[in-house]
This record gives structure tokens, C-alpha cells and sequence, in this order.
């Protein structure tokens, strides 16, 4: 059965039985698609199981966010952040010995993380700082983890950065540039999981829909065309599992985090929902700090090491061969290359008069290379010293450890 799709657009829904059928062979990105609350108050009456085992804080993932703690003093809490990594490089080694913190006065290592509670973010941020003197907390809007970095509300974010099927998340690249306080600390590949969730209890046989954010979706499509129901799009799958299970909506699965289940208290009903993808379906995911001198994040002595750079050219895109060989001519291996609107510099003139064309106008960009190796590897400090004698522009980004689980 060909899947349909039924997207909610505006603030106005359109009549319920209009679903119209994905004709585009992905469900489109971009879309401005309803929250959660909204979809279910249009039109949508959904099956309430009355008796819900709540899940109790004491199983979440992370303690909900307590008081602010006096931030007056601060003196240490930098060696509890490197001790909280330190613990990360022992256990990818297979150490389990916790942190030696020094004493338990200091507060806990605050880590912002983008989405909501139950998101693949906050399982990313459980990977990098898996420890009780973390307190993690979800950021409802993606600035607002810069925001927290740079007024020391947090020690550490995580952000999602790109998805090996549907290409980098922009806006985080471009925060980067506009937030030169904050650099890159580390760098978390991880496998996507997607589960398909329900209400413990809640018979398979009544279930009338499936809900996600579109990209969820778009990964799931033949599992959910094999399961021949309705399928809506809603602009959260965290949201979405935490609606479900919060007014016990019986007769609707969510495609969401397996962190989602533990903090909601739903049950997996399929664990690796999304469609077999030859190579894999993966997520990568940043860890960010203040600018302290140069310091890097996370490290081990087997991680490999990345450092971006960030520059814009007198030439435009024409001189960018010219950068390229710059690391090609040191052995300096670059791994990945993106642009992103020159915002200070958004448009480029060109007098073409004595070639008889005129003025020629095209957009400027800001390049941003990530190469292999660190910063302070002789080839990478050569070539990006030489890089900055001839870009109008250049900035390291950061200069980390790359920590990939396979699965």
C-alpha cells in the first residue's frame, strides 16, 4: 500500500480525512508542520488508556534541573569538567574508575543539549558526559545553547550537526560563526535508532496512527508503509512521545529515541524502526565549549583528531582550489567542505567592463574545511598559518577528538 502522508500546515488545519500522498519521494524538509498539542486539539480525538504507570524521576535519564546554584564562585569547576572527559576517555578504553573531582562540594557539570527532553540530543549528551556529577538540560531554542555558553549558565553543549543521510543542520554552523567565543570541544558519530513507541499496555491491534517529525519519517518509510496506517508529520518526536504518554493516547505510536521510552515511560515496540540503509544511517554531534586558550575536549590517545577552519577569499569561490592545495601541498588530509552565507559581505561586484560583460554580481561565502589532524600537528598549524596570510578571513572553529560508535 503506497504510504500517505497527512501534513499539518498553519495554524488553520485542513479537514481530517485530507491526507494527500507523498509524491516527492521524501516528506519534504522545511515544512512548517503543527506542535504537538496543537495536532491533537484540531480534529484528532485520540484513545486515552485511563490506568498509566507514570515513570518516576528517579529512572530519568538526567535530574530535572534544580535551583540555580550560586555562580559567584567558580574557582575549580573547570578541573571537574576535565575530570567528567577524563572519565569518557577511561571508559571508551574499558576503565570503569569514576572521576577523582577532588571533593563532592562542586556542583554538577551543567550541559545544555538542543531539543527537548526524551531527544536524539539529550542521548547524545548521556554518551559524552555518562556521569551522576552531570546535570543536562534541554534548550528550546538552538541559540539559546550558545546563550547559556557564553554567560556561563552551562560548561558544556551538544548540538547536532549533520545526519549522513540528510546532510548538515546549517543553522548550527552559522552560530558558530556568529558566536566566536564558542569553539568546538569534541566530535560524537553515532548509529540512529528510531523506535517506535506506544503506551505500555496498549494493544497493537488498536493502533490508528504514527507520528514523528518529518525526517523520522522519511527514514522509517517502508517500515511504516508494512504497517498500513495513518502516518502525521508534527514538528517533534520528543514532544510528541511526552503527549503521548503524559493524557495516555492508546491508539497512536510515536517514532522517537529509545531515551524518550526511559523518560516517558513508553514501551518499544520495535527498536531500529528506520529502513536498512546500505553503509548506515548515523548522526553526528558536536561538543561545545568557551574559547580557553586553545584547550581541547574530549581525547584519547586512539580517537582521531579533526580541526575546522572557517575563512573567506579575496576570489570568491574561484581561489578555493588555491586553499585546497595549501593542505593537499602539506599532506594534510581535508575531510569535509561547506559554505555558508558571508553575511558581513553577502554580495561580491565584479567589474567585467574590458571583457565586455559589465558588472558581474554573485553571492559571497564563508568557506569552513575540516581537516585531519589537530592544530598544533606541524602540517596543520603550517597550513593553516598560510591559509590566513591569504584569506580575508580565517578563524579555527575548533581543534578536537572524533569519537565514532559504529553501532
Amino acid at each position: 500500500m503506497a504510504l500517505t502522508v497527512s501534513k499539518y500546515v498553519g495554524l488553520e488545519p485542513p479537514p481530517v480525512s485530507n491526507s494527500i500522498s507523498s509524491s516527492r519521494g521524501c516528506f519534504g524538509s522545511g515544512i512548517v508542520v503543527r506542535p504537538v498539542a496543537a495536532y491533537f486539539k484540531h480534529g484528532k480525538q485520540p484513545q486515552r488508556q485511563e490506568q498509566y504507570p507514570k515513570q518516576g524521576d528517579k529512572n530519568s535519564y538526567f535530574s530535572p534541573l534544580g535551583a540555580a546554584d550560586d555562580m559567584a564562585s567558580r574557582l575549580g569547576h573547570d578541573i571537574a569538567v576535565a575530570n567528567l572527559e577524563r572519565l569518557f576517555r577511561q571508559q571508551s578504553a574499558g576503565g570503569n574508575r569514576p572521576p577523582g573531582d577532588g571533593g563532592s562540594s562542586r556542583r554538577p557539570v551543567r550541559v545544555a543539549y538542543q531539543g527537548s527532553l526524551g531527544s536524539y540530543c539529550q542521548e547524545a549528551a548521556a554518551r559524552v558526559f555518562p556521569s551522576q556529577a552531570c546535570e543536562a538540560f534541554p534548550c528550546a531554542h538552538m541559540e539559546e545553547a550558545f546563550v547559556l555558553l557564553e554567560d556561563h549558565s552551562a560548561d558544556r553543549a551538544v548540538v547536532p550537526a549533520e545526519n549522513s543521510l540528510d546532510g548538515p543542520i546549517d543553522r548550527n554552523l552559522d552560530l558558530l560563526l556568529r558566536h566566536p567565543g564558542v569553539r568546538i570541544m569534541g566530535e560524537l558519530v553515532l548509529p540512529v535508532n528510531h523506535c517506535l513507541l506506544s503506551l505500555p499496555g496498549a494493544p497493537r491491534s488498536g493502533l490508528r496512527r504514527v507520528i514523528s517529525h518529518p525526517q523520522a519519517l522519511s527514514h522509517c518509510r517502508r517500515s511504516l508503509e508494512a504497517l498500513d496506517l495513518e502516518v502525521d508529520e508534527v514538528s517533534s518526536a520528543a514532544d510528541a512521545a511526552r503527549f503521548v504518554a503524559e493524557n495516555r493516547v492508546a491508539d497512536t505510536a510515536v517514532i522517537g529515541s529509545r531515551i524518550a521510552s526511559r523518560e516517558f515511560g513508553l514501551r518499544v515496540l520495535k527498536p531500529n524502526f528506520q529502513d536498512h540503509q546500505v553503509g548506515g544511517n548515523f548522526n553526528r554531534f558536536l561538543q561545545l565549549g568557551l574559547d580557553a586558550g586553545g584547550g581541547q575536549g574530549i581525547s584519547s590517545a586512539s580517537s582521531a583528531h579533526k580541526t575546522t577552519v572557517a575563512f573567506t577569499l579575496d576570489g570568491g569561490a574561484t581561489d578555493l582550489f588555491r586553499a585546497m592545495s595549501i593542505f593537499e601541498s602539506r599532506g594534510v588530509n581535508v575531510l569535509r567542505v561547506d559554505h555558508r552565507p558571508n553575511r558581513a559581505k553577502p554580495l561580491r561586484v565584479v567589474d567585467r567592463a574590458g571583457e565586455g560583460l559589465g558588472k558581474v554580481t554573485y553571492l559571497d561565502y564563508v568557506f569552513v574545511l575540516d581537516v585531519e589532524g589537530s592544530a598544533s600537528d606541524p602540517g596543520v598549524e603550517a597550513a593553516i598559518a598560510c591559509l590566513k596570510e591569504q584569506a580575508t578571513f580565517a578563524r579555527v572553529l575548533g581543534s578536537y577528538a572524533c569519537t565514532c560508535h559504529a553501532r
